[in-house]
């Protein structure tokens, strides 16, 4: 039988040590998909659990200890599987910070997962994050958009900011092709893992890359657009509110060719 994991701060998580958890929105996290124990962009999701504990704890578990717990939680289950990091206070939420109290890691492994095959249509909301440069917990909107676009028709919501600027979709990161370059929303968004490594083999690739403000009234003139997340690096998208979007294989293959490009690391 597969089974998979929940740890908390390198042991088998208990009921006790889960609970509090599950009332609590104070914390952020980062997804992976491990494959044969291993995983890629490493560095950057390292990177990003640091910067968020420092800004919402104050301080970071190190590097190495976050590392050696991933490690624990993957060698206790399948060799593939898709780990949740979560960083939180043992205080909860809405308490003053305590100075002696560190951050604790929540690791918990699932199965593979290589998200929907698409593509997918989006149905523009207007909705701004809360620190939205921080994968935090508790975003009761993504859910609430995302059965929202669901039940008007659509597979997922797209969100549009407060100047009318798409920014990224319910818990997947926007790429646009004008034939020639990939375009990146210019808006507040999480620049995140599979985004970063997408960027930088991207860069070694020699593929042009640009950012740029794209706001429904620009989507007609796209020639393709895409989401993607821990789970992929690109599923095409095929419409945007009502307006219809071509296909772009030549798009998505650069896409997944460059997520391709990464090393898997060992954790």
């Amino acid at each position: 039988m597969t089974s998979f994991v929940a740890h908390r701060n390198g042991r088998t998580a208990t009921a006790e040590d889960v609970t509090p958890l599950a009332l609590a929105g104070y914390a952020h996290f980062t997804a992976l998909q491990v494959r044969g124990g291993r995983a890629r962009g490493l560095d950057l999701q390292l990177a990003c659990l640091r910067r968020a504990s420092v800004e919402l704890f104050g301080r970071a578990l190190p590097d190495a200890v976050v590392r050696a717990r991933l490690r624990t939680a993957v060698e206790d289950g399948p060799a593939d599987a898709s780990v949740t990091a979560t960083v939180f206070s043992p205080e909860g939420e809405f308490t003053a910070a305590d100075a002696e109290a560190g951050p604790e890691l929540l690791v918990r492994t699932g199965p593979a997962s290589a998200g929907p095959a698409g593509p997918l249509a989006l149905l523009p909301v207007r909705h701004e994050h809360v620190l939205p440069h921080i994968k935090h917990v508790g975003e009761v909107a993504k859910t609430y958009y995302l059965r929202r676009a669901v039940a008007e028709g659509f597979d997922d919501a797209v969100f549009a900011d407060r100047h009318g600027r798409l920014s990224e979709a319910t818990i997947w990161y926007l790429a646009f092709w004008d034939g020639d370059t990939v375009v990146w929303p210019e808006a507040d968004v999480l620049a995140g893992t599979t985004m970063g490594i997408v960027r930088r083999q991207l860069d070694r690739l020699g593929v042009s890359q640009r950012t740029a403000a794209v706001t429904p009234a620009d989507v007609p003139a796209l020639a393709g657009a895409a989401v993607l997340n821990c789970w992929t690096p690109g599923v095409a998208v095929n419409r945007i509110g009502s307006v219809a979007l071509p296909e772009a294989p030549r798009f998505l293959e650069l896409l997944h060719e460059a997520y391709a490009a990464e090393p898997l690391t060992a954790l």
